[in-house]
C-alpha cells in the first residue's frame, strides 16, 4: 500500500493532499453506523470521503460529504467520482456550523471530529484544524446536528474514551441522548481507547458492547473485527 492511497475492495482513497489518511477509526464508524430506516445521511468532516463511500456503498441513501478543508474536499471530490455512487454521494467545501436547517436534513449524521483540546499544537495549520477541536467544539457539534436531524434522526461519532464521555455528560443539553456504546480497545489487555456512540432525540435505556480489535499480535485481528470490515478490507 502506498502511503498516497489506499485500496479497499470496492474503491480507492487517494490521499496525497488530504490532512490526514485513512485510519482504523473512520473504517471503524463507516462500517458500524447504522443504516436501517436512513435515506439521508450527512457526514461531517469527510476529509478523503472515506466514512461517505463506506456508508455509500453499504446502504441506498443519498449522502452529503461536507469538508471545510479546501485541499482535502477537493480530494474527497476526485475520490468519490471515481466510484459508481458518485450519484448518491455530494461533496460541499463548508462546516457543519454554516448548514442551514431550513435548506437540509438529514436521518442520520455521521462524524469522526476533531478532539483534542488539551495538547500541543501540530507545527501544521491544517492537521491543527482537523484534529483539534476549536475547529469544532464539542457543543457546536451537537447544537447543529440537533437542528440538522430529522424526526428520529441520529448522530454516530467515534471518539478518544475521556472526549465521549465529557460528550455523553454534555449532550442533553442539546437535546441529545447517548442510547448505544461500543467501548473499542486495540486488545483484549488493553485499556478502552475509543468510543463508538449513537445520540437521538429519545431517551432510552443505554446499550453497551465492547469491539476489540486485534487478538494481542499486530495484525492478527479478532473475529468480531474482521465481521465487522470484512466487506471493505482486501486481506479479510
Amino acid at each position: 500500500m502506498s502511503n498516497n492511497h489506499f485500496s479497499f475492495k470496492q474503491f480507492t482513497i487517494y490521499q496525497k493532499r488530504s490532512a490526514f489518511k485513512v485510519g482504523t477509526d473512520g473504517v471503524i464508524l463507516g462500517a458500524w453506523a447504522g443504516i436501517e430506516n436512513v435515506s439521508t445521511i450527512l457526514d461531517a468532516g469527510t476529509g478523503t470521503g472515506l466514512i461517505a463511500l463506506m456508508l455509500a456503498q453499504r446502504s441506498n441513501a443519498n449522502i452529503t460529504a461536507i469538508e471545510p478543508d479546501t485541499d482535502s474536499f477537493e480530494e474527497a471530490c476526485e475520490n468519490v467520482n471515481r466510484t459508481n455512487w458518485k450519484e448518491r454521494v455530494k461533496v460541499l467545501n463548508m462546516r457543519l456550523q454554516d448548514i442551514n436547517p431550513s435548506d437540509m436534513k438529514f436521518d442520520m449524521i455521521v462524524s469522526n471530529p476533531p478532539y483534542f483540546k488539551d495538547s500541543l499544537i501540530s507545527p501544521d495549520p491544517r492537521k491543527s484544524v482537523a484534529r483539534h477541536s476549536f475547529s469544532l467544539p464539542h457543543n457546536e457539534l451537537l447544537y447543529c446536528s440537533e437542528k440538522l436531524l430529522n424526526a428520529g434522526g441520529r448522530l454516530e461519532i467515534i471518539m478518544p474514551y475521556d472526549e465521549g464521555n465529557v460528550l455523553i455528560a454534555i449532550a442533553s443539553g442539546a437535546g441529545l441522548y447517548c442510547n448505544k456504546i461500543i467501548k473499542i480497545r486495540p486488545t483484549p489487555s488493553s485499556e478502552i481507547r475509543r468510543l463508538m456512540l449513537s445520540f437521538s432525540r429519545e431517551r432510552s435505556v443505554v446499550l453497551e458492547s465492547f469491539l476489540t480489535i486485534e487478538k494481542g499480535k499486530r495484525f492478527e485481528f479478532t473475529q468480531e473485527y474482521i465481521d465487522l470490515t470484512k466487506e471493505f478490507y482486501l486481506k479479510l
